[in-house]
């Protein structure tokens, strides 16, 4: 099984977003069960539901999704997952932070897979939750490619 979270500031945004476009990637080709999706946040008001505009955004391209409050990244977090995968630049500071520096190289970029070296930039402040989406629709669709491609037997 591949575990990823996603992570973002907030958790409320652009991570949960992520977790639900991955879900639904996996879902439409047919691997579901091989994956443990979810996400978090750096510095999450714990228990605070997705802002509504990124569930609007998520309505608007068909993404299914469920009813989730915030969690916070920890130290638990990123030993019970394989990939940790962060919205921008500064969520990859705190996730290396809270994780004691990455010991086992997990933590990336989301945009990373799909050849760009930029953050996801955070909607909640642009208040362009189409841009957020467009760009975590890319660099997801990347990311399951390049694991169809490491861990073919399972695709």
């Amino acid at each position: 099984m591949i575990k990823i979270n996603f992570v973002c500031f907030g958790n409320i945004c652009r991570s949960p977003m992520a977790e639900f476009v991955m879900k639904n990637l996996v879902r439409n080709a047919g691997v579901e069960k091989n994956f443990l999706i979810e996400s978090s946040g750096c510095h999450p008001s714990v228990g605070t539901p997705i802002h509504p505009d990124s569930c609007n955004e998520l309505k608007k391209n068909n993404v299914h999704f469920t009813k989730r409050t915030s969690k916070l990244f920890t130290k638990e977090t990123y030993k019970n997952f394989d990939y940790v995968i962060c919205m921008d630049s500064d969520n990859v500071y705190d996730a290396k932070k809270i994780s004691g520096g990455d010991p086992d190289r997990k933590i990336y970029l989301l945009l990373e897979f799909a050849g760009e070296k930029r953050d996801v930039d955070d909607p909640y402040y642009t208040d362009n939750y189409a841009v957020a989406y467009a760009d975590i629709l890319h660099g997801c669709q990347a990311l399951l490619e390049k694991l169809s491609r490491t861990f073919h037997k399972i695709f």
